[in-house]
């Protein structure tokens, strides 16, 4: 921000449609359905205008309806424009409540354009000594530029800015400004639907407004213009004058608005984060741009709580001081927030801060701690009558660890607490989370920063105690999420020893066979193309060879997995198949490439486990994604062989559950065929088929197995007859009498499924066995697509959570009991529903039996738990 008065008009619905347009609507849209690529694109823009022009004032314009003065004079005026989707339409209510939050006006004006509101505005603003600053695409604002009016243009994409000045206008058009609502009347639009004279161009048209000086002068004068042109001239003067009337812009609108209205405002950060979580804006570069642009720099409302601004740096030996004066009694809350790296199994915490609850903070380089520093400040993190609020405690202790410090005493994770709150939210950082919840934005960066991050966190802590006690979901952070961040820290720490020369040799072998299927793909078509590249697939698919057309997407027809799936069930033609043979082999290079690129300096790959990502509760894994090596084919059976006991353990351990989801199911739905069949102790997916298909089990076909098992697996994950024809490669009208079918035999599980939503429509939520909520808040809404990926969600989260909930409830026992035990072996890993060990010398058979007693028993389902284990030299070999 700068003292400079400078006013920033946008047109909104100029801005919108670009940014519509610009991105795909399928490929931004929130997990409920909600498209989003109209307020993502607008975001962004309006994040860069803000950075990049720093206006002390600020405005949006939009158009109201079709409906206005120049309509009433022209009817035809614009009546060439396509009405818009309605997927556009969706988003415009949101982009209000975008731009309020953001405390920017958004203005329209009945009967009159969003450009006669701009026009209006920037007159008066200039008046008043403002500078003023337009971001449009409607070339008509050119008319408003002059010394203190700059026009910023759209050129071919909705990041390209041309900067019209009055000389630029020059350049262009070798007109000035004002000529030019002359030359277009003359010119016409047909973006407008305002007729040009036939045969006249552009460069006629100026040359007449700069040899006449003005449109008025040259009409009074058509007489003298000569030839054709003259003629075509003389025969238009009713459409010149219309045009000449349609073109200029109101510039006295009485638009109930000061110019001190418009003075950018602080944002309304609850609302404001509260927004993008609702949108799922997941890009970092993005929300950071957007918080950049808060003219209140991230601070609560004067009627807020105060912040805690009476902290300092504490100089070396000035900690145990600090703890014996603003520590506070035992049973007080401090918060804590840290500044640290993490790279591949190794960290380094650059500064940690404290803060009370009375206002206090303090902060200090742990580089710099005395010996009587440590003392004072292991001796209070290892308190456990000392309770600590923190921010992801598992990082935390994967740090500490580093330092041989132990934490105890801890009384909340923030991070986790909001989590299970609101799972599914696009950003669980303490900026993100303060902002949303306490009105307020600590700085990222800095030592004030950090002391107002642990101030947040304790603040934040207060809150969240309270609503997970209300909730019931308190026993489900204190007895399974933060003794889980306790063992996720020690298995991130530990990482899992890899053969780095089998990884780099599987990493030549799937380039040769990326290079093998590109030879055959052009052996097939004919000429040598890139089978990575979408714009070449669509030319030699549907262009030169002219196979059937896929879906349409933006740049011509879909090229993706599902696509050439489709295709190659179409054609006799073999290039579909070698082209996902090819995209097979480059996902498997770019997995094994990414696990070369992790693996630290001690030969290990420490992947780091996510407690907040998935909203059913299950973990996953990033920095390397451990769940995308493929489990059942070969090329994954390879990679896993990489997988090995490090330096003093002698083979690895794996432990899975089988059918854990149907167990779920038939535990919740109390279905009594499906507890017989399960009773029986047969394959299950042959005796529900022969249930289903009414034969005998030694009469079940592998295809009515596999279908059986489809449909079983589906359910738990909400699968509806589209996904399950899809799925099976029949068609919907087969799926869905097999639904039935399935659902007559098995009607428990109807009445389960049928309950579950109808109950979560009522409370607003789901439920897993330990309590864990999802809420599902567009089960109500008027949108069908909304109202079904909602419903779809509620026939899944509590079977899908309450499998979440079993594994990292197992995971917990195995490991108490190994430590109980005083065995060195420990897990590792946990991918899906496998736990992975490394097993000491001599310990094997130990570890087996309390591993499969203490998964056996992790939670009391029905038809009890089935655990499978196995050991091996690798991670391939320890498979059962």
């Amino acid at each position: 921000m700068t003292d400079r008065p400078c006013l920033l008009l946008l047109d909104g619905h100029s801005l919108a449609y670009r940014a519509f347009y610009a991105l795909p609507v399928e490929n931004f849209s929130t997990s409920g359905g909600q498209p989003t690529n109209l307020v993502y694109g607008f975001a962004n823009m309006l994040a860069n205008a803000l950075r990049d022009e720093r206006p002390t004032h600020v405005a949006v314009a939009f158009d109201v309806s079709r409906q206005t003065f120049r309509t009433e004079a022209f009817p035809d005026y614009k009546a060439n424009r396509a009405r818009s989707p309605a997927e556009f339409h969706d988003q415009l209510g949101i982009l209000d409540r975008m731009l309020a939050a953001m405390s920017i006006p958004a203005l329209r004006m009945p009967g009159f354009e969003a450009d006669d509101v701009i026009a209006s505005l920037a007159t008066s603003a200039e008046a008043a000594g403002c500078q003023v600053l337009i971001i449009t695409g409607d070339r008509d604002v050119l008319q408003l530029v002059g010394p203190n009016v700059t026009a910023l243009y759209f050129y071919r994409s909705a990041t390209e800015l041309i900067r019209y000045t009055p000389e630029a206008v020059q350049e262009k058009y070798g007109l000035t400004p004002s000529q030019y609502p002359d030359f277009a009347a003359l010119r016409g639009d047909p973006s407008d639907n305002l007729p040009s004279i036939p045969g006249i161009g552009e460069k006629t048209a100026a040359k007449w407004i700069r040899e006449y000086g003005s449109l008025d002068a040259l009409l009074e004068r058509a007489d003298e213009v000569k030839g054709k042109a003259g003629e075509k001239l003389r025969d238009a003067l009713e459409t010149v004058r219309t045009n000449r009337r349609l073109t200029e812009l109101v510039r006295d609108l009485d638009l109930a608005v000061e110019l001190d209205d418009l003075r950018r405002k602080p944002y309304d950060l609850s609302a404001f984060s509260s927004l993008l979580d609702e949108l799922e804006f997941r890009n970092a570069s993005l929300r950071q741009r957007l918080f950049a642009g808060d003219p209140g720099g991230g601070k609560a409302p004067e009627d807020a709580p105060a912040e805690p601004l009476k902290g300092r740096e504490l100089e070396p030996g000035e900690l145990p001081g600090w703890f014996r004066s603003r520590a506070g009694a035992s049973g007080d809350t401090l918060g804590l927030a840290a500044e640290s790296t993490w790279v591949r199994g190794a960290g380094e915490i650059a500064r940690i801060a404290l803060a009370t609850g009375d206002g206090y903070a303090a902060t200090f380089g742990p580089a710099r701690m005395t010996e009587a520093d440590e003392r004072a400040f292991t001796a209070w993190l290892a308190d456990p009558d000392r309770p600590k609020a923190l921010h992801d405690v598992k990082s935390l202790l994967r740090l500490f660890g580093e330092h041989g410090w132990r934490l105890d005493g801890v009384a909340a994770d923030t991070a986790v607490a909001a989590y299970l709150l609101l799972p599914g939210l696009a950003a669980y950082g303490i900026a993100d989370l303060a902002a949303r919840h306490l009105g307020r934005r600590p700085p990222d960066e800095g030592p004030t920063g950090l002391m107002l991050q642990a101030r947040a966190v304790l603040d934040l802590a207060g809150r969240f105690t309270a609503e997970l006690a209300g909730t019931g979901m308190d026993r489900v952070m204190t007895e399974v999420e933060l003794p889980l961040a306790d063992l996720l820290a020690r298995m991130e720490r530990a990482g899992v020893f890899v053969d780095e020369a089998l990884l780099r040799e599987l990493e030549k072998r799937f380039e040769g066979a990326m290079e093998t299927a590109a030879d055959e793909a052009a052996e097939i078509a004919g000429r040598r193309f890139n089978p990575g590249s979408t714009k070449q697939l669509q030319e030699v698919l549907f262009g030169e060879l002219g196979l059937p057309k896929t879906k349409k997407i933006k740049s011509g027809h879909s090229t993706d997995v599902d696509a050439l799936t489709w295709l190659a069930t179409q054609t006799d033609n073999g290039l579909p198949q070698v082209l996902l043979h090819h995209r097979d082999q480059s996902r498997l290079r770019m997995t094994v490439a990414g696990l070369i690129k992790e693996i630290g300096a001690d030969g290990r790959i420490h992947t780091s486990f996510q407690q907040t990502v998935a909203a059913t509760g299950r973990l996953t894994s990033i920095e390397p994604n451990l769940q995308v090596i493929p489990i059942r084919t070969e090329e994954g059976r390879h990679i896993r062989r990489a997988f090995l006991p490090g330096a003093g353990f002698e083979s690895l351990m794996t432990a899975d559950y089988g059918q854990l989801e149907l167990r779920v199911m038939a535990h919740l739905s109390q279905d009594p065929i499906l507890l017989a069949a399960f009773a029986t102790g047969e394959d299950l997916h042959t005796t529900m088929a022969a249930q289903v298909f009414g034969v005998a089990p030694e009469g079940v076909t592998p295809e009515m197995r596999r279908k059986i098992k489809a449909m079983s697996y589906g359910l738990a994950y909400g699968l509806s007859a589209f996904g399950l024809a899809k799925q099976l490669g029949i068609a919907q009208s087969e799926a869905r009498p097999l639904m039935d079918a399935y659902f007559e035999r098995f009607g428990g599980v109807r009445d389960y499924l049928e309950h579950t939503v109808e109950e979560a429509r009522h409370t607003g939520y789901t439920q897993t066995v330990l309590g864990r909520r999802r809420y599902l808040p567009h089960l109500s809404s008027e949108n069908r697509q909304r109202r079904e990926t909602a419903e779809r969600m509620a026939l899944n989260a509590p079977i899908q959570g309450s499998a979440a909930d079993i594994v990292k409830i197992a995971m917990l026992r195995v490991d108490e009991a190994i430590t109980a035990a005083g065995l060195r072996s420990r897990p590792l890993l946990q991918v899906h529903d496998e736990i992975v060990l490394e097993v000491a010398p001599g310990e094997r058979d130990a570890v087996r039996d309390l591993v499969h007693d203490r998964m056996a028993t992790a939670y009391p389902l029905s038809v009890g738990l089935d655990v499978a284990i196995g050991t091996g030299t690798d991670w391939n070999a320890a498979a059962h």
